[in-house]
């Protein structure tokens, strides 16, 4: 028992299980939005099951798909598979679980849940092999993290409502611009192993200028989005203060100077979907 719970440990830092903070307020908005406030915490409790679940799920399957690749590449080798930490069977094992546990909270959340969530599975699973076919696997990592908010806005009404495939469309954009600044790391690995991505493809300086396009896309789409559902003032700061974080972010890092990006990626992301996720609570609250 405690070697298992030793390897779940060396699973879950693997994986980064707390960057679920990426992807999980945003879900978090649309839960508020679509109840008008707090729907009750029994959503509350299995929304966050689910998409704790599903990003463990997708992160350890990720990292047992490119075990191999992971082995070749100097800054992944240390991962837990490649470095013998732990076995690809221990880690898909590991996966399986996440999934039914994640199958578990769609089937108690409603019908529409549990019936799109095979779907959800698809595009969650599938990401970890676009960068073999597509430059542009960074909006499929994007539509996986961008999923949320719709699921959890069906999550709690049984239905989808179109306007929140803006908020959809705008993580999308949010999610697949840091992952092409991410991938710059990798560049000239990739373009030894054969793999896709836009640095590999258009090199750094234009795939740091696709990427501040991405990052305006969501803007213009969370302007949009503000718009649809009528934020008062707090939620329109919200939106002026993603911009102003996104600024920030693309200061700290260039084509010539990587060596601030772990703090752009995963430090500024997860503000940045609580500095939202909170300024449009208060814009709920207020409005009560």
């Amino acid at each position: 028992m405690a070697g298992i719970l030793n390897k779940i440990g060396t699973t879950l830092e693997m994986i980064k299980w707390e960057h679920s903070i990426f992807a999980l307020p945003f879900a978090l908005t649309a839960m508020l939005l679509a109840a008008g406030g707090v729907p009750g915490w029994r959503y509350v409790i299995w929304i966050v099951i689910a998409m704790v679940s599903a990003r463990s799920a997708a992160m350890a399957f990720n990292r047992w798909a490119d075990a191999d690749l992971d082995a070749e590449n100097p800054r992944t080798r240390s991962r837990a598979i490649p470095a013998g930490l732990l076995s690809r069977k221990f880690v898909l094992g590991f996966t399986v679980v996440a999934m039914a546990i994640f199958l578990l909270a769609a089937a108690e959340l409603n019908r529409l849940t549990l019936e799109l969530a095979p779907v959800v599975l698809v595009v969650l699973l599938g990401y970890s092999y676009l960068k073999r076919v597509t430059q542009w696997s960074h909006l499929g990592l994007g539509l996986a993290l961008g999923l949320a908010p719709t699921a959890a806005w069906i999550a709690v009404r049984g239905s989808l409502d179109p306007r929140i495939l803006v908020l959809t469309a705008a993580v999308t954009f949010w999610a697949g611009g840091f992952d092409v600044l991410y991938a710059c790391q990798d560049y000239e690995h990739d373009r030894g192993a054969g793999l896709h991505s836009l640095p590999q493809a258009m090199g750094l300086t234009a795939a740091f200028w696709t990427a501040r396009g991405m990052h305006l896309a969501m803007l213009a789409l969370l302007v949009w989005f503000g718009l649809l559902f009528g934020f008062g003032w707090a939620g329109w700061l919200g939106v002026c203060a993603v911009g102003i974080l996104l600024a920030y972010e693309h200061a700290i890092v260039s084509p010539r100077d990587l060596r601030r990006l772990n703090a752009a990626f995963f430090t500024m992301n997860g503000v940045i979907a609580m500095v939202f996720f909170g300024f449009v609570t208060a814009d709920l609250w207020l409005k009560r």
